[in-house]
């Protein structure tokens, strides 16, 4: 597995993947939260908080890392090298696992960086410091963990078909429907059953984590997603690869 991850992260910054990566998921937040004017700028949000960060960061992730992703077994499928793996000494489940530390590592250093807003949003803070640490806590583990869960569901759909632009597809319509789908069909109910529909979005305990409170109920529920969908993508390269 860490042979796998290695390798993986070499790939990212032996070319322009991983540098890119870094570099859009930062311009992109950048330019949202301090230079365009609108709902995300922070200057015209009038307190000392990085709620809007967190608010427009899932969105950025949940087309980023499918592009991370696509290409990590579509790849190896077209050219043929998947089965070439396997036949190291190396289980399928160590070659995912592999695969999905080392997209998830490539995240995790993206969003390293913006702990720079941290200091920033404590610098601005009136008075100096004027800041809900645990709340900032909170809503980075819920990004961490959501990162997680989109990372998994990106390998799934690159484990469903060869080309990766498909892959890139199925995995923006998967994570934009478990990211937003519940909420979105929980709006258009008047009924109590709208809030028992989106509490199994992701949506829900992203936002959950964001109030400062750490629950084992979100923990569990992200952790349980991604187990899901590792597991479907160990199923659809085993069923491949017989």
């Amino acid at each position: 597995m860490y042979a796998i991850l290695k390798k993986d992260i070499q790939t990212f910054f032996s070319s322009t993947i991983g540098y890119l990566v870094i570099a859009v998921f930062l311009i992109v937040n950048g330019l949202f939260l301090w230079v365009f004017q609108g709902d995300f700028n922070v200057f015209n949000y009038g307190f000392a908080e990085l709620s809007s960060y967190f608010r427009l960061a899932p969105w950025v992730l949940l087309f980023l890392i499918p592009a991370v992703t696509m290409r990590s077994i579509a790849e190896e499928r077209k050219q043929g090298t998947l089965e070439l793996l396997l036949t190291k000494p190396i289980s399928s489940m160590q070659l995912i696992l592999g695969k999905y530390f080392g997209a998830l590592s490539l995240i995790v250093i993206a969003i390293l960086p913006t702990l720079v807003y941290v200091w920033t949003i404590y610098a601005l803070g009136n008075p100096t410091g004027n800041l809900d640490l645990g709340v900032i806590l909170t809503s980075y583990i819920g990004m961490l963990l959501l990162a997680s869960t989109f990372v998994a569901i990106g390998l799934f759909a690159s484990s469903v078909t060869q080309n990766q632009l498909v892959a890139f597809i199925i995995a923006v319509l998967i994570c934009f429907l478990m990211f937003y789908g519940f909420d979105g069909i929980s709006s258009q109910l008047i009924n109590e059953s709208s809030f028992n529909l989106s509490f199994f979005g992701l949506q829900y305990h992203y936002d959950s984590l964001g109030r400062g409170v750490l629950d084992t109920r979100d923990l569990i529920y992200f952790i349980s997603i991604t187990v899901l969908f590792i597991a479907l993508t160990h199923f659809n390269i085993k069923r491949y690869t017989n």
